[in-house]
C-alpha cells in the first residue's frame, strides 16, 4: 500500500500523522479547558456568585420602559 504513494509516500503519511496530533491536541485542550472553567464555575456558585442567565425572566426585563 505505501508503494501506491510513490516516492512522497514518507511526507504523505507525516503530514497525516501531525495532523492527528495537532487534532488530538485541540480536542485535548478543549476537554482540559471544558474541566477547569466547570471547577471555577462551580466554586464561585458556591460563593454565592451566581450567572447572570440564572436570573428569573421577569427580573431581566425590570428597568425597561415600555412603550
Amino acid at each position: 500500500m505505501i508503494e501506491a504513494l510513490g516516492p512522497y509516500a514518507g511526507y504523505i503519511l507525516s503530514s497525516y500523522g501531525l495532523t492527528g496530533a495537532v487534532i488530538a491536541g485541540l480536542v485535548a485542550w478543549v476537554l482540559v479547558d471544558h474541566a477547569m472553567l466547570t471547577r471555577r464555575l462551580k466554586a464561585m456558585e458556591e460563593r454565592g456568585i451566581r450567572r447572570r442567565s440564572a436570573r428569573p425572566a421577569a427580573s431581566a426585563s425590570e428597568g425597561r420602559e415600555t412603550a
